[in-house]
């Protein structure tokens, strides 16, 4: 489907919604005792020249969005040597620092610098560390079925105004489904991209997708985020097979298992 006409179908999905008017507000992580449980939720440092979210879903892999690896400017792949995971930043310390060895995004992403459909649904990549993360404090977090239009869901974020500490939204809602795109209530902005999302049936918080792009639509903020169960079983399976860029490493098997503006739209879409 052509962008445009996306766009025109995620805008009639999206307005008259009340959602957003049921959403919890953001709570700071900025404290030991409020961040417990979230350590696996870290900032990830970029080359020094900006920042985005990412979660451990085994002790040596993070997960987030594929854009945050590629140059803005020039739209290279940014080295892997020159990203740093910090586990639980909050105030100036993390509960564990580690360098990254090799990188694998979806075959099929291709980065432009542009926000389409195929571009959402193929936002996401794995990071596997130098080394692995044994830390009781950082427990990797498991990985679930998508969600479907109407369900409750939450987000863990870095943005450029909680730089310091991540926040929580604990209730937000995916308003939408199309095409392998979760279109969702939650709050985001520039430096959330990669923010895991999470389920809580169960009673305990799951990955569903990563945050990849922000949107505003008539007026309303909305979130996008890939349907994460495939894409992520192909990563998984490519950093099994040896591939990625970055320092080669020995395969391992088996260490996870995968449970611009329109005026005729109103809709403004942006990497956040």
């Amino acid at each position: 489907m052509a962008l445009g006409k996306w766009l025109l179908a995620v805008a009639c999905l999206v307005v008259g919604m009340p959602a957003s008017a049921q959403d919890a507000r953001l709570k700071s992580l900025d404290t030991s005792d409020a961040g417990r449980g979230w350590d696996a939720v870290g900032r990830l440092d970029i080359d020094g020249k900006g920042f985005c979210t990412g979660a451990l879903i085994a002790p040596d892999l993070v997960l987030t969005a594929a854009h945050c690896l590629f140059d803005k400017q020039t739209r290279a792949r940014v080295d892997p040597a020159s990203i740093q995971f910090m586990a639980g930043w909050r105030n100036g310390r993390a509960s564990a620092y580690r360098d990254v060895r090799r990188a694998v995004v979806h075959p099929d992403y291709n980065f432009d610098g542009s926000v389409s459909p195929e571009g959402v649904r193929y936002d996401v990549a794995l990071l596997e560390l130098q080394h692995p993360i044994r830390n009781t404090s950082v427990v990797p977090f498991e990985t679930a079925q998508r969600p479907r239009k109407g369900d409750e869901i939450g987000v863990v974020s870095y943005a450029h105004d909680r730089s310091e500490a991540p926040a929580l939204q604990e209730l937000c809602r995916v308003m939408a489904r199309q095409a392998g795109v979760l279109v969702m209530s939650c709050n985001v902005d520039f430096g959330s991209s990669g923010s895991p999302v999470f389920s809580f049936e169960g009673g305990k918080p799951q990955i569903v997708s990563v945050v990849s792009a922000k949107a505003e639509v008539n007026g309303q903020n909305v979130s996008l985020g890939t349907s994460l169960q495939e894409p992520l079983a192909l990563l998984i399976a490519d950093l099994a097979n040896g591939g990625g860029y970055g320092i080669a490493a020995a395969p391992r098997i088996g260490r996870v298992t995968v449970n611009g503006q329109r005026r005729d739209t109103g809709a403004k879409f942006v990497k956040p």
